[in-house]
Formats: structure tokens, C-alpha cells, sequence
């Protein structure tokens, strides 16, 4: 009876009015006023000053007003994540990234993000750009961490994450090692290394070779490892972005900028999730993400 009571007393505060809080709060005049009789009366104390039509609130009601209003926002808060526990029809996220993919700030949201949420399950699966959105459109995935290839649609909602440099990793060996950049027409004299399935080899080489103009040949590799033992091996070089904290290249391989022109080839990375399937612990994890990209970029 006490927080009805308070909530009504509340209102009447804030209204200004017995009239329009009553209105507010569903019930009568007489009822509302009856209410707040019955709380000062319990309390000990006039809370309102009540004259001809008007009333004033006194010292006793100016103080139980705004502690009871921290009272109602915490039980609000209570309430709302109750039924968020007990409406959710399996607490888990399953989160899609690329396979070419090997920052570290994907491993720390996941830490952080476990450790706020306890109680989410994580399930976590690698693939190609186009592998990701036949997973998200299928439902099998919340969310996927890719890059931006085609317009934003209004289906999904469109998490910008980052913006980052696309850079070439070659041999060693090869006399472009020596350069601190290299241009894209350099790079078509070597055979482009794609990490994808064999299932996607065409799409992903048809968009590197006509959105991207990596010209020449293209090898395949389905991991991240066997990319790079291509490029060791002198086989070719491999694309990858500059997505957050990259590890070392290694002793047997350089990492340069790749410029068209005498600007560096820049790449858009975002989380999607569909709009009719948002929920507070997709855009948790992806505002997490984010803060953790934009201070290794800014740090």
C-alpha cells in the first residue's frame, strides 16, 4: 500500500493538483485525497498544506517527495529487468564475425561483456561476409561484425563501429618490403590470398576484384594461419584491415598500407543485427565493442 501511496502522493506534487493526478493515476478525486490522508496519517506528519482549493507543500512533504522519487525509479528499474529475465525466451547471444578477422578487441568485449551479464550465454561462429548474412537472415545469429559492402538497408539496424585502413601483408622476401606503402596497380603483379570457404571463393573474389580492383590471380585459404603461411611461402599477399589491435605481423612478414593514389584504401566495419529482433544485450555487446575499437584508435 505504501508505494501505491507514494506514487500517488507523487503525482499530486508534480500536477500540482489532486484534479490531475487523479486523472493521471486512473482513480477519483476523492480517492487520490483520501490516499495521501491515510499516508500523512501514517507517517505522522502533514505532508500537504491544504487552503481554500490550493495547497502547499510542506518541509516533512518537500523532503518525502524526493526520496520517494529515487524509491519509485528503483523499483521501476526493478521491475522492468524482472520481467526482462522472465520474458526472455533464452538468455544467449550468438555473434557472427569475419574469419579474416584477428583483433583482440573482439576477445575483450566478449570478457567484459560476460562479466556484467553472467547470466548470457555466448555462442560465437566465424565466416565470410556473405556466409554472415545468410546466418543473420536465416535467424541463426544475433548479430555479425563485418565489413560494409553494399548499401545499409532498412531491414537491419546499421552499428557503425569503425573506420579502418586496408593494408597488404607480403613476404619478406618480396622487393615491396622495402616500400612504407604500396599502390594498389603494384599489388596486381601478385596473386590476391582471400580467407573464405570454398563455397564463397567466387563471391568474395568477385568483389575484391571488381568493387576493391585487386587485379591478377586470387588463392584461397580457409583460415586466417594458412593465409599467412601462403605469404611466407612467397605465394602472394593477403588483404586484411586494420580492425582494432592487429597482432605482429612476424619475422617472415611486412604489413604495408595499400594506396590508391596517395591515399590509403579505407574500409567501413559495423555490427548489423535485424530491427524487428533488437534486443538490450545485442546493442549492449555492440556499444561495447565500439568503446573498446574507438580507444585503441584514439589511444
Amino acid at each position: 500500500m505504501l508505494l501505491r501511496q507514494m506514487k500517488y502522493f507523487a503525482a499530486v506534487v508534480e500536477c500540482g493538483s489532486f484534479t490531475e493526478a487523479a486523472e493521471q493515476c486512473y482513480i477519483s478525486q476523492s480517492a487520490i485525497s483520501q490516499q495521501i490522508r491515510t499516508l500523512e496519517k501514517e507517517l505522522g506528519v502533514e505532508l500537504l498544506h491544504r487552503g481554500n482549493r490550493k495547497f502547499t507543500v510542506t518541509a516533512a512533504g518537500e523532503y518525502f517527495y524526493s526520496q520517494c522519487r529515487a524509491v519509485l525509479a528503483q523499483v521501476e528499474e526493478l521491475v522492468q529487468e524482472t520481467r526482462r529475465l522472465g520474458t526472455d525466451r533464452e538468455l544467449q547471444l550468438r555473434i557472427g564475425y569475419l574469419r579474416c578477422y584477428s583483433g583482440l578487441e573482439l576477445h575483450q568485449a566478449v570478457a567484459e561483456f560476460s562479466k556484467i551479464y553472467p547470466e548470457v550465454s555466448i555462442h560465437i561462429v566465424d565466416g565470410t561476409h556473405e556466409e554472415l548474412y545468410d546466418l543473420l537472415r536465416s535467424g541463426e545469429v544475433d548479430l555479425i561484425l563485418s565489413d560494409q559492402r553494399r548499401a545499409f538497408s532498412d531491414t537491419y539496424v546499421n552499428f557503425e563501429l569503425t573506420q579502418c585502413g586496408c593494408c597488404a601483408e607480403i613476404s619478406r622476401s618480396n622487393p615491396l618490403s622495402g616500400k612504407k606503402f604500396v599502390r594498389l596497380e603494384e599489388l596486381k603483379r601478385l596473386p590476391c590470398i582471400l580467407i573464405s570457404s570454398r563455397e564463397q571463393q567466387d563471391a568474395e573474389q568477385e568483389y575484391y576484384q571488381h568493387t576493391l580492383g585487386f587485379g591478377g590471380n586470387y588463392l584461397f585459404a580457409d583460415s586466417l594461419e594458412k593465409g599467412r603461411l601462403l605469404v611466407v611461402s612467397g605465394r602472394g599477399f593477403l588483404p586484411i584491415e586494420s580492425v582494432g589491435t592487429l597482432p605482429p605481423a612476424g619475422d617472415f612478414i611486412c604489413r604495408l598500407p595499400i594506396c590508391q593514389g596517395e591515399r590509403q584504401i579505407m574500409r567501413n566495419y559495423c555490427a548489423f543485427w535485424r530491427k524487428e529482433q533488437a534486443n538490450y544485450y545485442i546493442e549492449e555487446f555492440a556499444d561495447t565493442l565500439k568503446k573498446l575499437l574507438e580507444k585503441r584508435k584514439n589511444g
